[in-house]
């Protein structure tokens, strides 16, 4: 098997976007932006979603230049009002709230950078949220504490539980990276994807 063009790193410290780029079997580094995240007035989610993941990538690219960063961010927006990480228990229940019975869109953003060269895709999954009760809602987040998720719920754990639907492109975007669109810009930057 050919060495892939240079080194590979991931600029996120989740664990979720870690497992799946761990799926490719690559050798990769994970780095931590230190990126800030707040929205720009009057930005949409789809445009928050790119700029940061772009920011991100940026960020642990200028700190360490020559290879090959993966920056990824994801962004809520339910009737256009932008939804972002709750922080708190009573922030994560009233944005479920707001969502339940409703279709929420999530917005995942995802670049591939080497100094002037950039890769970029937007991914967007809709997610039919069921009709929730309270303590539905309540039980939820307290057993699996969505605090840092945009959209207060995490799919690839309990928050599945919460969906009638999910329309997608590419599952593993509404988890944070959106992997269908990555492999592709790792083929085009001359990793040996098979």
């Amino acid at each position: 098997m050919p060495s892939p063009p240079s080194p590979l790193l991931l600029a996120s410290t989740s664990r979720y976007r870690r497992e799946l780029l761990e799926r490719l079997r690559l050798n990769f580094h994970v780095a931590r932006p230190e990126v800030d995240e707040t929205p720009l007035p009057a930005e949409t989610a789809s445009k928050l979603a790119a700029r940061l993941a772009h920011a991100k990538a940026q960020a642990i690219s200028t700190r360490q230049p020559g290879g090959w960063v993966i920056g990824s961010d994801q962004a809520a927006e339910l009737d256009k009002t932008l939804l972002g990480k709750p922080g708190t228990r009573a922030a994560a229940i009233t944005q479920l709230q707001a969502m339940s019975g409703r279709k929420v869109r999530f917005l995942t953003g995802v670049c591939l950078l080497r100094g002037e060269v950039r890769f970029e895709a937007l991914d967007t999954t809709t997610v039919h949220f069921r009709t929730l009760d309270e303590a539905e809602i309540e039980r939820y987040v307290d057993a699996e504490q969505p605090l840092d998720c945009a959209g207060s719920f995490k799919s690839e754990g309990l928050g599945i539980s919460l969906f009638e639907a999910i329309e997608s492109r590419d599952p593993t975007a509404l988890i944070g990276l959106p992997m269908i669109a990555l492999c592709g810009m790792l083929r085009q930057a001359g990793f040996p994807l098979p």
